[in-house]
């Protein structure tokens, strides 16, 4: 049975967990293993709509084991929050099994995210203000907090002492902070431990174990392709991998354990945060897009920044990551429009490029070269099979698919779980 990557193929905020929760019922495990609690996925169940940040959204399907992984680092106090709101919610659910080599986010490294975004000034990255950034930094920098430190007072209190030292003296002497008390931060930690124990896993064995007895294990992405740190619109990225090959090192298993990548990307072009956007418009359309489709991020608030659909920017996560599927969200927003725009290609310094361009320079100068296609104004969120879509809808889909080079395999036309057509298994 399968290994699954589901991951974004924009800039994040694509549908990953509308897409991941179809596949849900088919699934034994649901791994997150990458990003933190700055990513954002929502899903809608019988008409309720929850947002998860660090639960992997298959949480909600019965009989699903959720996993997060070593490549995740966890906010305590966000995680026990959000299982405590589902809970209250009347959400069943299994409590999430936790890599013990999953790194974790103190209360330092939330206060280091805040003071040096406010010192960037304009060259800011445009952070959540979680502590992700300065948590995965720790990280490699070898200083890090890992979820099994917790059971061990001695070693927790050393690695906390010794991560404040430098870290106090730049609060004090650069940023005009208070110090942070190590004891402060210690403790609150170890108010976790017991409660945590019995979920702590040697993330990497259970997943190549639970593959050999052919359960299917679905890996879920934060972020997206684009906001790779390492293949991404850098500086301007997460601190982690969310590419297919991110899910191998953020969880344990092998190249060869995974059988099928889906890219989620979403029917027209939104980003949040700073960083390149050819397609970004700035007129009533980009308006009328953010409103339609309801485009404000879900761990922020923040208006995201809108634009037609950009095929050169789906077509390279798709290389780089082998897609064998695409599945294609909030395609219902565009519903109404009479042309839809689709990027083809750039013009780079008076040159036509048609593909997506190798330096960030020539990236920050791209205009997009677009070609317009026709759209439709009937109501298609209660389809459910491709061939009831308006031959206008179904030629739109037919284009991107070409244009991105990767089957579209489902189709989400709605936010509800019911809401999708799918074209091929993704199993």
């Amino acid at each position: 049975m399968p290994g699954i990557v589901v991951m974004g193929a924009q800039w994040g905020d694509e549908g990953k967990g509308k897409a991941t929760d179809q596949l849900g019922d088919r699934v034994d495990y649901c791994v997150r293993y990458s990003g933190g609690n700055n990513a954002g996925h929502t899903i809608v169940v019988n008409g309720e709509k929850y947002a998860l940040h660090l639960l992997p959204s298959g949480i909600l399907n019965p009989g699903v084991t959720p996993v997060i992984g070593n490549g995740v680092v966890i906010d305590l106090d966000v995680l026990y929050a959000e299982m405590d709101g589902l809970r209250e919610r009347g959400a069943e659910f299994q409590h999430p099994l936790i890599s013990a080599n999953a790194h974790l986010i103190t209360t330092y490294h939330q206060t280091l995210d805040k003071v040096t975004e406010r010192f960037l000034g304009k060259a800011k990255i445009g952070t959540t203000g979680r502590g992700v950034g300065p948590a995965y930094a720790d990280k490699i920098n070898r200083i890090g907090i890992r979820v099994q430190d917790l059971f061990d007072e001695s070693i927790l209190r050393r690695k906390v002492e010794a991560a404040l030292d430098q870290k106090n003296h730049l609060l004090l002497k650069v940023y005009n902070r208070r110090a942070i008390e190590p004891d402060e931060v210690a403790d609150h930690l170890l108010g976790y431990a017991e409660r945590l124990r019995p979920y702590v896993i040697d993330c990497s064995r259970v997943l190549n174990d639970a593959l050999d007895l052919g359960k299917v294990v679905l890996f879920e992405g934060a972020q997206a392709h684009h906001l790779d740190v390492d293949h991404g619109t850098y500086p301007y990225v997460t601190s982690s991998n969310p590419t297919a090959a991110g899910a191998c090192v953020g969880s344990g298993v092998g190249p060869t354990r995974i059988d099928r990548v889906i890219g989620i990307a979403k029917a027209y072009t939104t980003r949040v945060g700073e960083g390149p956007m050819p397609t970004e418009l700035h007129d009533a359309s980009g308006e009328w897009l953010r409103q339609a489709g309801a485009e404000f991020g879900t761990t922020t608030g923040r208006p995201r920044r809108c634009g037609w659909f950009d095929a050169l920017v789906v077509e390279s996560a798709a290389k780089a990551n082998g897609f064998t599927d695409i599945f294609l969200t909030k395609l219902d927003t565009l519903t109404g429009l009479e042309k839809i725009p689709v990027c083809v290609a750039y013009e780079v310094d008076g040159e036509r490029v048609d593909v997506m361009p190798m330096t960030q320079t020539d990236f920050h100068h791209a205009k997009p070269i677009y070609e317009e296609l026709d759209g439709w104004t009937e109501d298609i969120t209660g389809v459910r099979n491709f061939a009831d879509f308006p031959k206008t809808t179904q030629a739109y889909v037919n284009r991107l698919e070409e244009l991105c080079g990767a089957r579209i395999s489902g189709i989400g036309v709605g936010p509800g779980r019911e809401q999708a057509v799918m074209i091929n298994d993704l199993l």
